[in-house]
C-alpha cells in the first residue's frame, strides 16, 4: 500500500485514535476529547497511510527535503514509515530523531541520524495543540545546522500551533484538523 487514501486515513483515525470523555493534556488544560495517534502510527494500516499522505504533502510542495524527523518518541514511527515507504519508492529521503536532551555518552548528540548540518529537513508530528513538542524539535534541529524547510503533522487541534510555527517563519501542514471530525476547537 503506497497510495494516499485520506478517506481510510480518517476512518481509521476515528476508529484508533480519536476518544471522548474527560482529559487533561500536556499542557495541564482539559478537554473533551484525546486523540491517540499512537494507535494509529503503530498501526499496520494506519502507519503506511500517515507515510503515505505526508510524503504526498511533501511532493506536492517542491523538492522532497533529504530527511524527515521529529521529536522522540511520538515522531519516531512516523519518521519511520516516511523512509520505509521512500525506501520502496526509491527515494533519497533519510530519517533522523531528537531527544529531549543530549545524552551523556557516545556522541552526544540531541540530533540522531544519518544526516548532516545545511540539509533540509521537515519535522513530523502527530497531534498539534500549542506546537511545543515540535518547536522543541524545530529548535534542536536548527540548533544542529539542519535547514528546517516545514513541519507536517497528521492533526492539528486548532489551538494555536499553525500560529507558533508561522511566528517562526515556518507552515503547518496537516493530513486533518479536527473540524474534519466535526469537532470545534476548544
Amino acid at each position: 500500500m503506497s497510495a494516499y487514501d485520506a478517506a481510510a486515513l480518517k476512518d481509521l483515525l476515528a476508529s484508533e485514535a480519536l476518544k471522548f470523555g474527560e482529559f487533561t493534556l500536556a499542557s495541564g488544560k482539559t478537554a473533551s476529547y484525546y486523540l491517540d495517534c499512537r494507535n494509529l502510527t503503530l498501526h499496520p494500516k494506519g502507519a503506511n497511510l500517515v507515510a503515505a499522505g505526508m510524503l504526498a504533502q511533501m511532493e506536492a510542495n517542491g523538492p522532497l527535503p533529504q530527511a524527515v524527523g521529529g521529536m522522540a518518541i511520538g515522531a519516531d514511527p512516523i519518521t519511520a514509515s516516511i523512509i520505509t515507504l521512500a525506501g520502496q519508492r526509491d527515494l533519497p529521503l533519510r530519517g533522523f530523531m531528537v531527544r529531549k536532551e543530549a545524552k551523556g555518552h557516545g556522541t552526544g548528540r540531541q540530533v540522531e541520524g544519518p544526516v548532516q548540518p545545511g540539509q533540509k529537513v521537515v519535522i513530523v508530528e502527530d497531534v498539534i495543540t500549542s506546537g511545543g513538542s515540535a518547536l522543541k524539535a524545530v529548535d534542536a534541529a536548527r540548533e544542529f545546522g539542519l535547514e528546517v524547510v516545514g513541519v507536517i503533522a497528521i492533526i492539528d487541534r486548532l489551538a494555536g500551533g499553525a500560529e507558533a510555527f508561522a511566528a517562526r517563519g515556518l507552515e503547518l501542514q496537516t493530513l486533518f484538523t479536527v473540524r474534519d471530525f466535526g469537532i470545534e476547537p476548544e
